[in-house]
């Protein structure tokens, strides 16, 4: 079925069409707040004919369960009142859910001069990774083309794009122009995938596209923007800010992009092979994850354990980079294994960055504990229990420190040391925000130097020094775990490309390691669901993407075919 609507104000004949794209920031649930974004981005837009948002503009992206409440719509019809009112001089196009007896669409409407002129459904409804939308929505079945100005117009739904039906649909109901609103969340090489996608569609329509993403972090998810318009060359002609708010206007003239290279606008991440550009991408995307879980959630400021390895050392410059010094407080906590070295570099690191810094040794909290547990476990001897103790103690002190301060703790633990279990439950997985667990080991190091190209961040020898836990003489990393390259690599063939364990020996990997990095992942799923939340980064992330079980004996099988 097919839906064609028209204005009868608009003139018969084509005119120039000025079609802004508002990259704004929006806060799932805020309601009042989102409207009033898009009332002054309308304000700023002054001159444009239509205005398009992102998907599900007045409530945010993704609103999980709260679709169901019957609060939310009437919240809802009193905020499209007031677009109503500020679609005088020019067309707005929002989403919103919409309720129908006992369906509820993910919908999209424009209105203009007070009223709505066009209205369109979502039709494909992901339902994979990190998303859950057929849990939510039904799916709409109507194709909508409208008049404005004298251009038919096409209105489609982020996921739309991705399948090649909708867009024909449109294109055979006479679409000359497609408006896309959308909430497609951030992974490394995304911006470039959507640009593939979008010539794609481009490729089997010959349709300009206007393209407008989400800009902001959700918990797990985070909105990257890079909103684009492909114009009817298939050029990505305009480019909106790498994870930033931002504004723009394409101009068509029968059927054409008139002002094809704006601004010289230009998105970092979108060169698949540019490793500079990658790391700086990724780099502020994980800075705006931070900086609006903090402020949407209203805290003050940030406290973290700071221990003069890589880890701790990136979260630390990117907590800074999210909300300034100033709100930052750093702690070392040193026991007996930890080197002087790391003290200094800590300090060098606060001083440099401008954050808070204390050192408080916790070898009193340590050495009462270690006073207790023998007489509770029959003198066993020593092993990794006493290790983890002293990160528990650091884990109780910042906890005492979050909790007296209200600020969030932020636990720094990589995606590596996360999937094999190298950390410590209720230590240094403490926390209220994982910053960087959706990050490998070895990007970690990239990532690390990157930053300090744009100032003193990391002090070097915490970025060329062997990672350890100092948990115990001489420790390093490599004693427990194979080569972060290596386990890197093992980690991301079994968890995001779900390669067997067959696949991967015969791809050269040592059998004996492959065998450890699987079991190692599998058994620490357990630990994995009490850890902090954190920004997903990768194909696949630990939480929202990847939902395994904790009891299950598919690992025993698995190496019984292997053996």
């Amino acid at each position: 079925m097919s839906t064609t609507l028209s204005n009868p104000r608009d003139l018969a004949s084509p005119q120039s069409l000025k079609v802004a794209l508002a990259q704004v920031k929006l806060t799932v649930g805020a309601i009042q707040r989102n409207t009033e974004e898009v009332e002054a981005a309308v304000a700023e837009a002054h001159g444009a004919d239509i205005i398009v948002f992102p998907e599900l503009t007045l409530t945010g992206y993704p609103l999980e369960d709260i679709v169901y409440r019957a609060d939310l719509y009437a919240a809802l019809d009193a905020s499209i009142e007031r677009i109503k009112t500020a679609s005088e001089q020019m067309a707005i196009m929002v989403g919103y859910p919409e309720i129908d007896g006992h369906k509820i669409f993910n919908a999209v409407s424009v209105f203009y001069q007070g009223t709505r002129i066009a209205h369109y459904r979502k039709q494909v409804l992901p339902n994979y990774g990190e998303f859950d939308e057929k849990r939510y929505f039904t799916a709409g079945n109507q194709t909508c083309v409208f008049e404005f100005k004298g251009h038919q117009i096409g209105l489609l739904i982020c996921e739309d794009l991705w399948c090649a039906a909708p867009i024909a649909a449109a294109k055979a109901c006479g679409a000359e122009l497609i408006l896309s609103t959308n909430a497609s969340p951030y992974e490394e090489y995304k911006a470039a995938q959507r640009l593939q996608v979008l010539h794609e569609r481009w490729r089997e329509t010959q349709l300009p596209i206007v393209y407008v993403n989400h800009i902001g972090g959700q918990d797990e998810l985070l909105f990257d923007g890079n909103s684009v318009v492909v114009s009817e060359q298939g050029e990505a002609c305009i480019l909106l800010k790498h994870c930033a708010e931002d504004l723009a206007i394409a101009e068509f003239s029968e059927g054409k992009l008139q002002n094809t290279h704006l601004d010289n606008r230009s998105v970092n991440g979108m060169t698949l092979n540019n490793d500079v550009q990658n790391d700086a991408a990724l780099y502020q995307a994980l800075v705006l994850s931070l900086n609006d879980y903090i402020e949407k959630n209203g805290f003050s400021s940030v406290v973290l354990g700071l221990s003069g390895g890589i880890d701790s050392a990136l979260t630390l410059a990117i907590a800074v980079d999210a909300i300034g010094a100033e709100r930052v407080r750093a702690v070392m906590m040193p026991y007996q294994y930890t080197a002087d070295i790391s003290v200094e570099d800590a300090q060098l690191q606060a001083d440099w960055l401008g954050c808070q810094f204390d050192i408080v040794p916790v070898a009193p909290m340590v050495n009462s504990f270690m006073d207790i547990i023998p007489g509770l476990t029959e003198d066993k001897p020593r092993d990794t229990t006493e290790e983890n103790l002293q990160a528990r103690c650091r884990g109780v002190l910042l906890m005492a420190l979050s909790n007296k301060e209200g600020r969030l703790l932020l636990s720094t633990g990589n995606k590596s040391e996360l999937a094999v279990g190298y950390c410590t439950l209720y230590g240094d997985m403490c926390g209220g925000f994982a910053p960087i667990k959706d990050v490998y080991k070895e990007r970690v190091f990239a990532l690390a130097r990157y930053r300090n190209t744009l100032g003193n961040a990391i002090p070097e020898r915490v970025i060329t020094r062997p990672p350890s836990a100092e948990l115990a003489p001489d420790q390093k990393d490599e004693d427990s775990l194979p080569p972060y390259p290596v386990l890197d690599e093992i980690i991301a063939a079994y968890v995001e490309q779900d390669q067997s364990l067959a696949d991967m020996i015969n791809a050269g990997y040592d059998p004996d390691t492959v065998k450890r990095v699987v079991t190692l992942i599998e058994r620490n799923e357990y630990k994995r669901r009490q850890g902090a939340v954190g920004p997903k980064v990768t194909r696949r992330n630990f939480g929202r993407d990847r939902r395994y079980p904790i009891t299950s004996q598919y690992l025993a099988s698995m190496l019984e075919r292997t053996d």
